[in-house]
């Protein structure tokens, strides 16, 4: 039986706040895979199969992340689902720094998509951290 406290945030505000705005991200941005389909496909390396399949695919994982993350009792699992999926996402990103010119057109100054490939690893430490459980304070270990 699913009850309230299966919804709880963590006891920190900045680590429940952190958490909040990690899964409205993932939800928000894994919608945007299906209502902005041709931004997602013009990322996508030429090399992979099926592109149209991965980019539907990644939104499903980025929606079912964030929602995850929520749910108290999937937390743990979906902060580690959301690094996978980060990970396997990153040759997107690298093919947009090294295709930089390619994307010219839409905005995207070279320099920026170099400097968003760090970013990706601050995303999977984001994850982590708010995926991970809270730890009792040292009052409550002294019990």
């Amino acid at each position: 039986m699913i009850s309230s406290s299966d919804f709880r945030l963590p006891k920190s505000r900045l680590r429940a706040g952190a958490l909040i705005l990690a899964a409205t991200s993932y939800i928000v941005v894994g919608v945007a895979h299906f209502t902005h389909e041709d931004f997602f496909l013009s990322i996508m390396p030429p090399y992979l199969p099926a592109p149209l399949w991965l980019v539907w695919i990644s939104g499903i994982f980025e929606v079912l992340g964030g929602l995850g993350l929520l749910y108290l009792p999937s937390r743990l699992f979906a902060s580690r689902g959301l690094v996978v999926l980060l990970v396997a996402v990153y040759p997107a990103n690298i093919h947009m720094a090294l295709n930089a010119e390619e994307f010219a057109s839409e905005g995207y100054e070279p320099w920026t998509l170099y400097a968003r490939l760090p970013f990706q690893f601050v995303f999977i430490a984001w994850a982590l951290w708010v995926g991970r459980p809270d730890t009792p304070s040292s009052a409550e270990q002294k019990d």
